[in-house]
């Protein structure tokens, strides 16, 4: 469900009890007290990436923890050292978490939340495109190991997302080219295309269509793997070049890629296949796979993706729409690869 207003977005993530608004404009985290007051948490342990301006007043008694965003501290650790913090200050299942930073910081804290004390409520307010439009929303919280990304989680729906767009404007371009990387896939899995939208239009369609999926398919047992198109291949190359390749510049390569593997199976046509590229590149986004990865490595490092329980299993576009395609052909997966272009070294 979306409502507007002339600044602002609420859209609704329909989960009978457990159903949350997502606010969507500028100031909208200022409207985080009202959040916590109807919670009746008496105490917010708030842990942040960001300077202390941007974090706003909970209203109750708080804790501000430290927090940095980057894949290096998505850990088992980084959750132990929140948790016994948490202890320290008193925080009960009563109380509420809140975070304030990026894509990983949302998916520590959020782990943080679903663990402690077996469930705390939490707040998001995420401050960055790519978190706005996709990691807080949904309740997938999760922290990598060495092997792969995302392998160890716990579904934790917020109570509230707040998507404030004044945080957006202090973002480096790098940063906001990530973010776009989750918008470009959004094109190929209903939302639309969202290319001559203004952003807090993206921002809001991108996150109608994932409230809409993961209503419908909370803990990904069908339609919730549309999510995670580009993000086979993304999350390998993230893995493959150390991190080197931002999650959403990943995720663009991985839909490009996803175009031509679709192609080479039958299941779309040319022109479909070339719309996937005329996407990625119309937010500037790159396309070309690293130089320096060979395809045997992405190949073992798909094989160990979470979706990955019969062979190598992609989501993919076809005359129907995009759809969970598992066991494909290992050559035929390899040949696209060795296909697609480079990049410069």
């Amino acid at each position: 469900m979306k409502n507007s207003t002339s600044h602002h977005t609420r859209i609704r993530v329909e989960l009978g009890d457990r159903a949350y608004p997502v606010d969507i404009g500028p100031g909208v985290r200022h409207s985080l007290s009202g959040i916590v007051e109807g919670l009746g948490a008496r105490r917010a342990a708030v842990v942040s990436a960001r300077p202390d301006a941007w974090i706003p007043d909970p209203g109750v008694p708080s804790l501000v923890l430290r927090a940095r965003d980057g894949e290096r501290d998505k850990t088992l650790g980084t959750v132990e050292s929140l948790c016994r913090e948490f202890v320290r200050f008193g925080l009960t299942r009563d109380d509420v978490v809140v975070s304030v930073g990026g894509g990983t910081t949302t998916d520590v804290v959020g782990l943080a939340a679903a663990l402690f004390h077996r469930g705390v409520p939490v707040v998001h307010l995420p401050t960055t495109l790519l978190a706005q439009v996709d990691a807080s929303v949904g309740g997938k919280t999760a922290v990598n190991t060495p092997e792969g990304k995302n392998l160890i989680g716990a579904y934790w729906q917020p109570s509230a997302v707040l998507c404030d767009t004044d945080y957006l404007e202090t973002l480096p371009e790098r940063e906001t080219l990530n973010g776009y990387g989750e918008i470009a896939r959004c094109h190929f899995i209903g939302a639309g295309d969202l290319r001559e939208l203004p952003l807090p239009e993206q921002i809001a369609a991108s996150v109608a269509r994932k409230a809409q999926i993961v209503s419908a398919d909370e803990r990904d047992t069908g339609l919730r793997h549309l999510l995670n198109y580009g993000h086979t291949l993304g999350h390998a190359l993230e893995l493959a070049t150390d991190f080197r390749l931002r999650h959403g510049e990943a995720v663009a390569i991985g839909t490009v890629f996803a175009g031509r593997l679709a192609r080479a199976m039958g299941r779309i046509d040319e022109q479909r296949t070339a719309e996937h590229l005329e996407v990625v590149r119309h937010y500037g986004l790159p396309h070309k796979l690293p130089a320096d990865v060979a395809p045997a490595r992405l190949i073992e490092l798909v094989r160990l993706d979470k979706k990955a329980m019969s062979g190598l299993t992609f989501v993919l576009d076809g005359q129907a729409g995009a759809e969970l395609v598992p066991d494909l052909p290992e050559d035929v997966v390899a040949r696209v690869l060795a296909e697609m272009p480079r990049a410069a070294a």
